[in-house]
């Protein structure tokens, strides 16, 4: 069973949160929930796939704790305007969505932290140049895969989600899939995924969760504030691919298979 299927028909609001959902169960649920997990340290992209109770532990929290902290959230967001459910959107909206918020930022955001990161390593070298050159070295391994995952995704993948979701809604002809099926370049969109996760990982290990030096300037500022908001875009952004996009556009090509046999 899809993760996309198996949330349907579950209770909404203040409810029990089960221990054995798992954390892409729990997003899809509740989108709301995101900032708080964010803040928890609590992985809810690459590691969507994970239950809960073990995407806590991993976490190094207390699973009770956590899920009354979820419960709370959840309680005090209840008179608030609800974020939008991806998961109820159509595809064709959702690949737009991704495609104007989150590729647009991550461009925007690496271009000028490119920039942040020079200056930063010009002033501070002599008394911080481990740190930032290991920074340094990780931040460009990203950011080259980020533009070649970004080319992919917008010249093959996301034509061909939006082939499928056209023809099944009566919009376009039956797309032809060069790949032979979506689900071969989405495995190839995970796996970098989790490459950008690790480098996520490895800029919080080296700038120790980007805590400034005391001798830190403006500039040394924007770049670790710059840094955690593209973790946190790309945090969102993986998710709403990982375990929205992803699944769903796997089931919708099946359904075209089977339509056609």
């Amino acid at each position: 069973m899809s993760t996309v299927g198996s949330i349907q028909g579950r209770p909404h609001g203040g409810g029990d949160i089960p221990a054995n959902w798992t954390v892409a169960e729990l997003v899809i649920k509740y989108p709301v929930l995101r900032e708080t997990l964010e803040r928890l340290g609590i992985d809810y992209c690459c590691g969507g796939k994970k239950p809960l109770a073990a995407a806590v532990a991993d976490a190094g929290r207390d699973w009770t704790a956590v899920r009354a902290e979820l419960q709370a959230a959840l309680a005090a967001a209840a008179d608030g305007a609800p974020p939008a459910d991806w998961n109820a959107a159509a595809l064709g909206a959702l690949v737009d969505h991704i495609l104007q918020k989150h590729h647009v930022f991550t461009r925007t955001q690496l271009l000028r932290l490119d920039g942040l990161l020079d200056k930063v390593q010009n002033a501070h070298g002599a008394h911080h140049g481990s740190v930032l050159a290991d920074l340094r070295r990780v931040f460009d391994g990203l950011r080259a895969e980020l533009d070649a995952h970004l080319m992919k995704e917008e010249q093959i993948l996301f034509p061909a989600i939006m082939g499928i979701d056209a023809f099944m809604s009566g919009r376009g002809e039956r797309p032809a899939i060069h790949c032979g099926s979506v689900g071969h370049p989405i495995r190839q969109m995970e796996h970098e995924h989790d490459g950008a996760g690790q480098a996520l990982v490895a800029m919080r290990r080296i700038t120790a969760d980007y805590r400034l030096p005391a001798d830190a300037c403006q500039t040394y500022c924007a770049l670790y504030d710059g840094l955690q908001a593209l973790e946190a875009d790309l945090h969102e952004h993986i998710h709403l691919e990982n375990n929205i996009l992803f699944p769903r556009s796997v089931a919708l090509e099946e359904d075209m298979v089977r339509g056609q046999g």
